[in-house]
């Protein structure tokens, strides 16, 4: 699914945040990232998502080296991938429900299929009075929530979450959790980045641990 083989990102010369990392994610696993705030969670995840290019290395993403890839025939390769990031990335000018449905309409869904998808899933996440709203009149956890619907929606192939629930309370956090065990139940792919070791205590699942640009890996018993 995906294999980075001594990738480095650095944005001042001389100075990586990501230094030659390797790492190899097997199809249908859940993985936690986990760094200092700084590490470079959001750098590598960045790359993953094929939001910015790496300054040296390759990455393997469904069987295709993404780094060669020509800018034509990435979004293709983007529509696998459902990523939740850190600042939502909503469209202010769009409503809530506009702002979930657009990975399906990218693909071409019918309307009433995308409609009924939205509605159920923001019923879900405890949003659907918010129906019609924009997102400038939602609260952080709000905005984060609408953020995972709208990565989710499609049962992409491979999530990548960047701190997801750091802007929700616990009970909220652990229900949201659920959602993403159960897409990686039914072969989601799923990296999810976060800060926060209570919540990870409370799944079995590997970590990565980010530290000065590279990762090591560990499963606990």
């Amino acid at each position: 699914m995906i294999r980075c083989h001594n990738i480095s990102m650095e944005y001042v010369r001389g100075k990586p945040i990501i230094d030659r990392l390797s790492l190899h994610l097997e199809p249908g696993s859940f993985t936690f990232l986990i760094g200092a705030s700084g590490a470079g969670k959001s750098t590598l995840l960045s790359m993953l998502s094929l939001e910015h290019k790496p300054t040296q290395g390759s990455i393997q993403l469904f069987g295709h080296d993404a780094t060669r890839l020509k800018r034509h025939e990435l979004p293709l390769l983007r529509r696998k991938i459902g990523t939740v990031f850190q600042d939502f990335q909503l469209l202010n000018h769009l409503s809530v429900a506009e702002n979930v449905a657009l990975p399906l309409k990218v693909t071409g869904e019918p309307k009433k299929q995308v409609e009924q998808k939205v509605a159920e899933l923001l019923t879900w996440i405890g949003l659907e009075q918010f129906h019609d709203a924009k997102p400038t009149h939602l609260s952080g956890g709000q905005k984060q929530r609408v953020a995972i619907a709208r990565a989710v929606i499609n049962n992409p192939a491979l999530i990548l979450a960047d701190e997801p629930t750091g802007n929700l309370d616990p009970q909220l956090s652990m229900r949201l959790m659920h959602l993403f065990t159960s897409l990686n139940q039914i072969g989601t792919t799923i990296l999810f980045a976060t800060h926060d070791e209570h919540l990870v205590s409370h799944f079995n699942y590997p970590i990565l641990y980010l530290k000065e640009g590279q990762v090591t890996r560990t499963r606990r018993p």
